[in-house]
């Protein structure tokens, strides 16, 4: 098992009080990636980077759904673990806003956050991340990328053991798709710095949870190891 400063080294490391995490302590175990992996890129649309790289107290009267300097922090190491699981060969998949019935009365929503008019693009793969042929795109009405999808079908032919998640925001899409996959099945990941939230601390709050009840919470560099590791392990298995 895992001691506490190994387990908790991540961001909300010093949000509580040591009683909290003492209270916690029958969570921690030993985390990584298990077996076979696929990449979720959650809700990466043109929305949340509206704005540019500027605080979000700046961005949310002009563009209420960015997520600003969060967003654009986060560029980096997305870029990093997509570019390594498509060098490796490994399954990667999006969700974006299903648009199917948006002018319907009766459409579905993934919050009660209220929306100005987007543009015509607005929710179409931001441009550094675009889907590139074999890669699967989940349009989804509500918060998580599972509900009213066929994700765990594709999964489960895609032959994942472990979901990588990355995308926004850590409070409401990814917490709620991170939540759903450990219901299905899935072992889940979560990159630390390729999540993000408008709010740090509900950003902090979110992943404190789901690394301790749900997922296993990695660094990008963690997780590019374990992934490399595992890749040359393969390369020796059929070598020998």
């Amino acid at each position: 098992m895992a001691s506490q400063n190994e387990f908790e080294n991540h961001c909300w490391q010093n949000l509580y009080p040591q009683d909290i995490y003492d209270l916690y302590a029958p969570y921690r175990r030993e985390t990584g990636i298990k077996g076979r992996c696929g990449l979720l890129l959650v809700d990466l649309y043109n929305l949340c980077y509206e704005g540019g790289d500027r605080p979000v107290s700046e961005l949310f009267k002009d563009y209420p759904s960015s997520c600003g300097e969060y967003a654009w922090r986060a560029l980096e190491p997305t870029r990093q673990i997509l570019e390594t699981m498509r060098k490796l060969g490994l399954p990667v998949l999006f969700s974006t806003k299903d648009l199917r019935n948006a002018g319907h009365g009766a459409k579905a929503s993934a919050t009660f956050r209220k929306q100005k008019r987007t543009s015509g693009n607005a929710y179409d793969i931001y441009p550094d991340f675009a889907p590139i042929d074999g890669e699967l795109v989940i349009a989804k009405e509500r918060a998580s990328c599972f509900y009213g999808t066929p994700l765990a079908t594709y999964l489960q032919k895609l032959q994942v053991d472990t979901l990588i998640v990355v995308g926004e925001s850590t409070s409401g899409c990814v917490r709620a798709t991170a939540t759903d996959s450990y219901s299905f099945g899935f072992h889940t990941v979560l990159i630390e710095e390729a999540v993000f939230d408008r709010n740090p601390i509900s950003h902090q709050t979110s992943l404190f949870d789901l690394h301790h009840k749900y997922a296993d919470v990695l660094t990008l560099a963690d997780a590019l190891e374990q992934l490399q590791s595992q890749a040359s392990s393969a390369i020796q298995d059929t070598t020998v």
